[in-house]
């Protein structure tokens, strides 16, 4: 009998704070160099962001000498292909991550789903109650740190209270934090956290261009990519490490 996978989302109802791109990073740094089996199921639909991101980064692969090097070296190393990509409708994603859990010969460790931030659809509900996980990105701008936290505490409300559900938590960190703020804005913001009772990850996020850096066609060294973990010398700093990490000890993996 196989085992059963974590469900895992990073999600929220307000689109830019990063979601898609931590799922994707996640997936990387957990098969790629910590040899989890992962797959990534994208609900972005209907222009399935995380998909498109695959297509792009193969195409590089196969026109760029550098990448198609390091990609041969990587896939030698570990013995295996680049981790699953599912797409699925938002209302249909475990009834499509399950169909292919049945049917892949593999064992995962963690399936990432990629969920639209449009939480009032039932099928966005329904797919957030069945995952394990949730963690939920926040930037200190007010509109986007109130739809955060009003996101949070509905989920908190609806589904971690509820003893019929199997979410096991629902935890925020901070992304897209500027060194140059005083500290002192986060304290009331996190005063306010502290109030609704919602549990905050230790691990900032700076605001750094290089997390929206892909493959380019120039060999560049690549942060974000769905083919290669985060290059050795960009991780430094970027406290991405640090926060999977943490991650991965709240989920027990």
């Amino acid at each position: 009998m196989k085992k059963e996978p974590l469900f895992v989302a990073f999600s929220t109802q307000k689109g830019g704070v990063g979601k898609t791109t931590f799922t994707v990073l996640a997936a990387s740094y957990l098969y790629y160099l910590k040899g989890y089996n992962v797959a990534v199921v994208d609900c972005d639909f209907p222009q399935y962001s995380i998909q498109k991101m695959r297509k792009r980064d193969l195409e590089l692969i196969e026109s760029d000498e550098t990448y198609h090097r390091l990609a041969f070296e990587q896939f030698s190393k570990i013995g295996k292909k680049a981790y699953p990509i599912i797409c699925a409708s938002p209302d249909g994603a475990i009834d499509v991550a399950n169909d292919f859990l049945d049917e892949d010969r593999n064992e995962y460790d963690v399936v990432f789903f990629d969920l639209p931030g449009t939480v009032n659809s039932q099928g966005v509900l329904d797919s957030l109650a069945r995952m394990d996980y949730i963690f939920t990105p926040i930037i200190s701008d007010r509109l986007v740190l109130e739809s955060g936290l009003s996101f949070a505490v509905s989920m908190n409300e609806l589904l971690i209270t509820n003893p019929e559900i199997n979410l096991k938590g629902l935890y925020l960190f901070w992304n897209m934090v500027d060194g140059r703020e005083k500290t002192d804005l986060y304290t009331v913001y996190e005063q306010t956290i502290n109030e609704f009772g919602l549990p905050l990850l230790k691990t900032f996020i700076p605001d750094t261009k290089r997390y929206r850096k892909e493959l380019s066609g120039e060999g560049k060294p690549v942060f974000r990519s769905t083919m290669f973990p985060v290059n050795k010398k960009m991780v430094c700093g970027s406290n991405l490490e640090e926060l999977l990490i943490e991650i991965t000890r709240i989920i027990k993996l």
